[in-house]
């Protein structure tokens, strides 16, 4: 099963290729936040933001309640949820 999850930009590290270390539900990664960016070239997520994580790219910014809200819910699928996060934690944009 494959989940979008919330996470929390922490920094943007590469701007020019639009990268971000982000917090997923403790774990750190690098993912693509370009789709964010505005059809104006503004960047759509800056750090303290909170996006939806698919595999390796942030697809849309949620507000940190529906982020949190998200979180509880998707620990509470149990499996599918502990399954989603093994990903995360084996996977890394380079």
């Amino acid at each position: 099963m494959c989940l979008a999850i919330p996470g929390q930009v922490v920094e943007v590290t590469d701007a020019d290729k639009r990268l971000a270390r982000v917090n997923v539900a403790g774990v750190t990664r690098v993912v693509s936040i370009g789709l964010l960016d505005t059809d104006d070239g503004s960047p759509g997520a800056d750090a303290g933001d909170w996006v939806l994580i698919h595999v390796g790219f942030a697809i849309s910014r949620v507000d940190e309640a529906e982020a949190l809200a998200t979180l509880d819910l998707l620990e509470r699928m149990g499996t599918e949820y502990e399954e989603e996060m093994d990903e995360i934690r084996g996977s890394a944009i380079q």
